[in-house]
């Protein structure tokens, strides 16, 4: 027998719950691992030694995570959103562009207590210092090209095209994370625990817009 629409809504953010847990699980250990310079840790190191190898092209995929480049693609991305839902006659058109913007602002607020908490020094590839953990570069390219995706995915028409946002935006992602690893910048722990950080983020921010901008009862235009 089919799920009513209104059980299933219901159903629905204690199953992104459950999820959620998980990559804040994981990123809880590999924090206190690093805290505690554990066995992960010199596992991460010795990793490291075998994927660094700086050159021309790692650069080029780090950049992929400087606020300079991810931020004008979200911002396009949010723009087209707004304007598109501006013109369906959404109620809170604004809401979800401004939501992501905002994500954006809010990621060196999060990571800088962090590195100051950990502490962590750099890898041998990157002149002596601390405050490596986590990666602000990761955490700037999820955040940004997963919001640009979260926002477009609704208004593209074709599965092939929904696919090629995806992969897309996996790509960068991938991109930027072992551009940062390869060319030494941060260690493999770093990227990763960003990724946990991140997919937390990106998820609270969709379950807040869908709430935000579903009406009961009532045709909505696209949301997230």
């Amino acid at each position: 027998m089919p799920i009513p629409a209104n059980q299933e809504r219901a159903a629905l953010p204690g199953s992104v719950g459950l999820l959620l847990a998980l990559p804040a699980l994981l990123f809880a250990v590999i924090t206190w691992q690093v805290v505690a310079d554990g066995p992960l840790v010199r596992l991460d190191e010795r990793l490291s030694r075998v994927l660094v190898n700086p050159d021309r092209c790692s650069e080029i995929l780090a950049d992929l995570g400087d606020i300079q480049v991810a931020a004008p693609v979200l911002a396009v991305a949010l723009g087209y959103v707004a304007v598109r839902r501006h013109r369906a006659g959404a109620d809170r058109w604004w809401l979800p562009s401004a939501a992501s913007a905002l994500l954006l602002a809010l990621v060196p607020a999060l990571v800088v207590p962090l590195k100051e908490l950990t502490d962590r020094p750099g890898t041998p590839a990157v002149p002596p210092g601390t405050g490596y953990y986590p990666s602000g570069h990761t955490a700037t390219a999820v955040v940004a090209y997963g919001c640009a995706t979260l926002l477009l995915l609704p208004w593209l028409r074709t599965a092939l095209a929904r696919h090629a946002l995806i992969t897309l935006c996996v790509a960068l992602v991938l991109g930027a994370s072992y551009g940062l690893v390869r060319r030494g910048y941060h260690w493999p722990l770093d990227v990763v625990a960003s990724w946990c950080l991140c997919a937390v983020l990106l998820s609270a921010l969709w379950l807040f817009v869908r709430a935000a901008v579903t009406t009961p009862g009532r045709s909505q235009p696209p949301g997230p």
